[in-house]
């Protein structure tokens, strides 16, 4: 096996991934939401009774901040998302889904079931875990 197989595979596949999601972008009610939009209204929707911050969006999906600056930057333009001052330090801003997001969490729990069903097809619930397993080690090296 080539020194580089592995970490080509992965790149490949997120690529191809990656190409799925971006040709079946979100049209909710006339509004484009990228495939990362959509993951980050799924992930706040899912922990709407915490308070989540910038920090945690980049650690979730292991992007760099200025790269989450810029997503959050045109969430906000399109009223996805809104940062809101936290109590006990004004400097902090949570970050909260709208009410126009809450009108797409449907479409888009919808889409990540879709997604993961096209990922998953052929593939044993074991062998599901495995990878998930492999993967997780994976990036605990990488970390």
């Amino acid at each position: 096996m080539k020194e580089d197989t592995l970490g080509r595979e992965l790149k490949q596949l997120g690529n191809l991934i990656k190409r799925n999601i971006d040709n079946h972008r979100l049209n909710c009610k006339r509004e484009e939401i990228t495939g990362m939009n959509g993951m980050i209204i799924h992930y706040l929707y899912e922990n709407r009774d915490k308070e989540i911050f910038q920090k945690d969006i980049e650690r979730e999906f292991s992007i760099r901040r200025s790269t989450v600056t810029g997503i959050i930057s045109l969430m906000e333009e399109k009223n996805l998302i809104k940062r809101v001052s936290v109590e006990a330090d004004k400097r902090l801003k949570k970050i909260v889904l709208t009410d126009k997001s809450f009108n797409f969490v449907n479409t888009i729990k919808d889409e990540c079931i879709r997604i993961d069903k096209t990922i998953s097809k052929g593939l044993t619930e074991e062998e599901i875990e495995v990878f998930i397993n492999i993967l997780r080690k994976i990036s605990d090296n990488l970390k």
